[in-house]
Formats: structure tokens, sequence, C-alpha cells
């Protein structure tokens, strides 16, 4: 058999693919293969479940755009699936004139953004959150949580009544394109394409080099290491608590996150992994390390970012450097407080000249096409984000 379809990647990117895929073409043929015997095992299920609305990105950009939509289909798709959301809503939090000065920056943004948000003063912030302090914060009031492995499963019952299939368990060993079709083996079987969409995350460089495909860039994993607050500190927020981003620095920052499971976790940071899929901590993968130390553009990015990674890395050593960057916006918390959780990892796109890919990274043939970045925040933004892939590959 010749399927119309083969998506490869189970996470939360190639499930929406797949699910917009056969919404467009309900009679097509599609399969959709997994290396891991779960859905969402990486990326998609390491994250910090945030719905985000998108306040940070460019106004009329893509990633603005995506977001912004992004937002509402989960949400409506949560609604439509019967899978729990909290529209909890967002602080960010100003603890000093400059971070104020980049708060009002923000509410800019947000606003050329079409996102509603509220400035608020120091007694108004007090009254919201009690054990948060901050000279001022934008109230996000579109930002929510859920769990993006509860949207992978209700995903996968839609493909499913779809009479779409999903192969679990099954690594991808060779991918071949010819004139008519793209022949995909995994370890189990011989599978049959018109076309190919390949969703790899933290393995989408390598998968395309297995296509034959020429990269310049390469995956890099960086770990974002998250705490969890024990119990009897679960209500110490009612929103999600982030600190004002620093345009110095390439990630958010830490932030207090409340869970779709009632839980509460702080982090996360972020650390240069030695695994792209080694979670616990201290993790080495020797074929992950040499690969990116003989690729030149990690050399130039680590310089490029060598004083933020010095201090990254120092909290991840240091519990208690960790707990002053928490402490910044909420000082009642101790290090006993600091609960070791599993870390996610983040599949960072890095080209040869040492730039942080953060925009969509596309290799196409024309049989298949290949994500080799999708920008945070994808888990939010993934159902347009399948929709627009899907427009890229359709047969009909």
């Amino acid at each position: 058999m010749i399927y119309d379809y083969c998506v490869i990647g189970g996470g939360i990117v190639g499930l929406a693919t797949a699910m917009k895929l056969l919404e467009s073409e309900p009679q097509a043929s599609l399969i959709l293969l997994e290396k891991e015997e779960q859905l969402g095992k990486h990326q998609t299920g390491h994250n910090s479940g945030v719905i985000h609305a998108g306040v940070y990105y460019t106004p009329g950009s893509l990633k603005a755009e995506l977001c912004r939509r992004g937002a509402k289909e989960t949400k409506l798709f949560c609604d439509t699936h019967d899978v729990a959301y909290d529209n909890c809503g967002k602080l960010i939090v100003a603890t000093n004139r400059q971070e104020e000065a980049r708060l009002e920056a923000l509410a800019e943004r947000s606003a050329r953004n079409g996102i509603s948000v509220q400035s608020i003063g120091a007694d108004e912030l007090k009254e919201l959150e009690p054990n948060v302090v901050g000279i001022g914060a934008l109230l996000v009031h579109e930002t929510g949580i859920v769990s993006y492995t509860a949207v992978c499963h209700a995903m996968a019952r839609v493909i499913r009544e779809r009479a779409g299939q999903i192969v679990t368990g099954d690594r991808v060993e060779a991918i071949q394109e010819y004139p008519d079709h793209v022949a995909v083996d995994t370890a189990g079987a011989s599978w049959r394409a018109k076309k190919l969409v390949v969703c790899g995350g933290l393995q989408s460089d390598r998968l395309a080099r297995l296509a034959g495909l020429k990269t310049s860039h390469q995956i890099v994993p960086f770990r974002g290491e998250y705490y969890r607050l024990p119990q009897e500190k679960r209500d110490i927020v009612k929103h999600l608590i982030y600190p004002v981003p620093d345009p110095a620095l390439p990630f958010l920052g830490v932030h207090l996150t409340r869970m779709i499971d009632g839980s509460v976790t702080v982090g996360p940071n972020a650390v240069l992994g030695f695994a792209r899929e080694g979670y616990p901590k201290f993790s080495f993968n020797a074929a992950d390390v040499a690969e990116f130390a003989r690729f030149g553009g990690f050399w130039k990015m680590l310089r490029a970012n060598l004083r933020s990674g010095l201090k990254e890395t120092s909290n991840s050593l240091r519990k208690s450097g960790y707990l002053q960057e928490c402490r910044k916006y909420c000082p009642s918390l101790h290090l006993d407080d600091l609960i070791p959780m599993e870390a996610g990892i983040r599949a960072q796109a890095v080209a040869a000249d040492g730039t942080l890919i953060h925009d969509f990274l596309f290799l196409e043939t024309s049989r298949t096409l290949h994500v080799c970045n999708a920008p945070s925040p994808a888990a939010t933004s993934a159902i347009p984000i399948g929709e627009m892939i899907a427009r890229k590959v359709q047969i009909g």
C-alpha cells in the first residue's frame, strides 16, 4: 500500500499536522510513525504546560500571529474534546526601574498584537498576589495552563476517528525518495507514501540527513531544569509569575508556573545538555556530545553566550543561586522548598555562524518536508502550525 501521507514524529506538531491533513482531505490515507511507545514523550511532555498569549513577539510577525491563533484554537480544541485547562492569567513582574521601562514596552507590543493586558502598580500586585513583590506588573489575561500530553492523546483520537493510523515504538532507520513515492523503513516494517512530513524535534537534523538532505545547522540540546514546590505551598500564587525578560538573554528566565494538576513549578533555567534525550541531571551521551563538538557553529554560539551560559550553569550547580533568581519576586521561598524534578530538553537549532535560530526552518524536496525548527511556543501554536504545514504538502 502507498499512503497519501506519512508523518514522522508523535509530538504535538506532528500530531497537529496529521490531524489537519485529514481534516482538509477526509478521504486521504495517512500513517504517523513514532519511535517511542508513548506519544508526546519528549519536548511536548516535558514543557511547562503554558498556553502563551504572545506578548513577546514582534507585531505582525508569523510567530505573533501563530501564537495568538494557537492560544484560541488550543482552548477551543480542549473545549471540544473535553481536555481540562485553566485560563489563570500571567503576571510579568518588574522589580526595578529598568524592568519597569521594559514592562511599558511590552504593554505597547501587546496592544499592537491585539492581546488584552493590564498594567498594575505595586499595591494592586500585592492584592492579587500577597506572596509576590514588585514595583509593578503586567497582567496578561489570556495566558492559560494545560497538559499538552493530554492534548496529544485527544489529537490521536481525532486522527484515528478519521481513519488515520498511528504506529508507536518503531524507530525510523532509512528514508529514500523516489520519483513517485517516499520509502520509510523502520526497525519493524517498511512504509510507502506519496508525501512525507518529518516533525522530528530533537532528532530533526539527523532525520533530514538520513533522508539525504544537506544541513547547515545542528540541533544542540538545552536543558530546562525545574523544581517543584511542596504540597503546602501549592497556593503560593494564583497566576503564573514571570520576570521581565532581559533582551540580552536568549531565554525568558526563571518563573513560577501553576500546573494543571495543581502543583507549582519553579524554572526553568537553560543550560547546555550533554544528551539529546537524557532527562536526569548529569545525563551524558558520548555520541551526542561528539556530534555538536565537531560543529563549528556550536563553538561560535558558546563564545557569543558565554557570560549568560556560565551564570545558568552556576545556578544549575548551586541551588542557592537558583533560589536567588526566584526570591527577586517571591521572597518567601526557601532552599527546602525547591524539590528537584525531571528536566525538559529544548531542541535548539544553531546555525553555522553560531546564531540561535528562533524562526521556522524547513527543508523541502518534491515529496518531503522536514520541520527542522518549530520555534517556541510551538506547543501553544501547534494547531495553526499543523495547518500551515498541511497546506505546504497537500496533494489535492
